[in-house]
């Protein structure tokens, strides 16, 4: 019997989160949604209008023997600019800032464990900002933002390359494999 667990990370804007982690073994599900904040099953609008306290972020269901939680957060760490504090990209404000959310106390020392060894890895030229939160509610995203990548592969290709994010990709795979 396999005992999955949950992961969740907030990275900017949840299209491009779901698909580096989807297509990884052990994963069962990539599901994009909000967390965080404090207004209860916030609209997309409502979230993007930086009134609810809430992040973009996407809830992962994996099975830890086939893909721990220690290579979960190297592959976020790949995804995102761990630096800036206001937004990921070209999006700003509070609802696409970078965090991770912890489920347990071992996700807890783990994440922390990983955030400290980024910061003194040197790999970064300014100060690591991700946030470490305890997990509280997730609220899935609308449906026409599940598997983004999937039912809009032509505009997910361009926002992906046009915000940034593929370039900062290509750049911390070769930082961070070092």
């Amino acid at each position: 019997m396999t005992n999955y667990e949950k992961a969740t990370f907030a990275g900017g804007c949840f299209w491009c989160m779901v698909k580096p982690f989807d297509q990884e073994p052990g994963i069962q599900s990539v599901t994009s949604g909000y967390t965080g904040g404090h207004t209860e099953n916030p609209t997309y609008q409502e979230v993007c209008s930086e009134t609810t306290g809430h992040r973009e972020a996407v809830q992962i269901i994996f099975d830890p023997d086939v893909y721990p939680y220690e290579k979960l957060l190297e592959l976020f760490w790949v995804q995102i600019d761990p630096t800036d504090p206001g937004g990921q990209f070209f999006d700003r404000g509070e609802s696409y800032k970078t965090a991770i959310y912890v489920h347990n106390e071992e996700q807890r020392r783990l994440a922390e464990a990983s955030k400290k060894e980024l910061e003194a890895s040197g790999k970064f030229k300014k100060p690591i900002v991700t946030d470490i939160f305890d997990a509280s509610v997730f609220y899935p995203a609308e449906e026409a933002h599940q598997d983004y990548y999937q039912k809009n592969p032509a505009h997910y290709q361009a926002y992906y390359a046009g915000s940034g994010r593929k370039r900062m990709v290509e750049q911390n795979t070769e930082r961070l494999r070092r």
